[in-house]
């Protein structure tokens, strides 16, 4: 039977001695109440919270999880480096290796440098872009997300307008509004920043139109700037390349993370060879930046990447995932909004501006060992099968019976206290 004892007492033991008992993306004090914070294991597709609750995770830590938690041949690759030596006064071979694989297998990329987060190879790009072009502006999707330092964070508190100075926006695949942007950057133009397809929380997802995408291009070049491609959340699960593959546009920077060593704690920058020079004078560092056993871990995932169908099967598994919920909610008389590629599917409702029976559908569905989220995409894992899939639209036919029962339901309130101090904070 389902029960969240421990996890409520663990919470509260957080909360006297973390700011909010959590904090970041994977908080869940805005979720549903149910949603289990803390977690005691994972293997494959599957999570264990810390009340020994299973479940079939569509969230992937995020996006980590790509291969499945617990991969034999990355974890093995990974305690075999790490009993060699791992944070080391210098890097392992691996490293070099690692720049190798990720040259050869992206198209755009002649060179490599390595991180830890998302956050830190989207700031090597914007630094790298206003060293080479000697200009500021940038120019950035609204609502788009590229990390969480001063200059991109979503919360603004604690931040200063120096910190977001020679910024312009503007909507994600709207050519007339980026050309406006470019118009307003005058001669200061040293970036466009683009997300691989608009994956902005709340709102649905949508793929880059070429012709959005192509212009992107061309403005850089008209104005000596570098474009970036921010592929940390989508790399290597659209393509076996950098995402904008797809609309046949090479980048001259894409940050990557999440999926390129299926979880170990690595992320890089990757760059043509116009931007080296400008990249080989800024000064960017970690104490852990350089440690060796992420990085073999990745080299196991490059080669999985390079060698296996995993790519076609989570497309395979998404579209099943995808035509499932929809004939479900059809019969029981709900509309769904399914957007985004399959697999990175974002699941929301027709005529449910307040959230609420997201919430409620979500929240049901965690109570039957499926976790989902009720406004964040999610992400197919190459470890779930068409059995995993069938289970979970089961228990999704049963949420839904259970929605379809349960009369009007009242707004999120903690939904609606968030907004407001969004709203508040600027």
């Amino acid at each position: 039977m389902w029960t969240n004892s421990k996890d409520a007492a663990l919470q509260e033991r957080a909360r006297a001695v973390i700011p909010n008992g959590m904090y970041g993306h994977q908080s869940v004090r805005i979720l549903p109440d149910d949603y289990p914070q803390f977690f005691s294991r994972a293997e494959g597709a599957h999570l264990w919270d810390v009340d020994g609750n299973k479940y079939l995770d569509f969230m992937g830590g995020y996006g980590p999880n790509l291969f499945g938690y617990g991969h034999a041949g990355i974890s093995d690759a990974y305690t075999a480096r790490l009993a060699l030596g791992d944070t080391m006064t210098g890097p392992g071979e691996a490293m070099v290796e690692l720049a190798e694989a990720m040259t050869a297998q992206v198209t755009h990329a002649d060179w490599a440098m390595f991180c830890k987060n998302g956050t830190d190879a989207t700031t090597m790009a914007l630094m790298i872009a206003r060293h080479h072009t000697k200009k500021k502006t940038i120019i950035l999707a609204k609502g788009a997300y590229h990390g969480a330092a001063p200059w991109c964070t979503p919360l603004k508190n604690g931040v200063t307008s120096s910190d977001r100075a020679n910024q312009i926006f503007c909507e994600y695949n709207d050519v007339e509004s980026l050309e406006a942007a470019v118009r307003a950057a005058g001669t200061d133009l040293a970036a466009i920043f683009a997300a691989p397809i608009k994956h902005d929380t709340f709102v649905d997802q949508a793929p880059p139109t070429r012709e959005y995408a192509q212009r992107c291009r061309e403005l850089c070049d008209e104005h000596g700037a570098l474009l970036v491609v921010d592929d940390v959340r989508a790399g290597f699960r659209l393509a076996r390349d950098c995402s904008w593959a797809l609309v046949d546009v090479k980048p001259d920077l894409s940050s990557w993370g999440k999926a390129i060593a299926n979880g170990h704690p690595i992320s890089a920058l990757l760059g043509s060879d116009k931007a080296k020079q400008a990249a080989g004078e800024i000064y960017v560092t970690g104490s852990y930046w350089f440690s060796a056993a992420p990085m073999a871990a990745g080299l196991a995932t490059m080669k999985i990447i390079r060698d296996s169908d995993y790519l076609e099967r989570t497309e395979a598994l998404g579209q099943r995932l995808r035509d499932g919920l929809q004939a479900a909610g059809e019969r029981h008389g709900f509309s769904l909004r399914q957007s985004g590629p399959v697999q990175m599917p974002l699941i929301m409702f027709h005529d449910d501006s307040s959230l609420a029976k997201g919430y409620f559908w979500a929240n049901a569905l965690i109570k039957r060992g499926v976790y989902v989220h009720p406004w964040h995409n999610m992400f197919i894992c190459a470890a779930m099968t068409e059995t995993d899939i069938d289970t979970a639209l089961q228990a999704a036919d049963d949420a839904f019976k259970l929605l379809a029962g349960a009369g009007t339901l009242e707004p999120v309130a903690k939904l609606q206290m968030m907004a407001r101090a969004v709203a508040d904070a600027g």
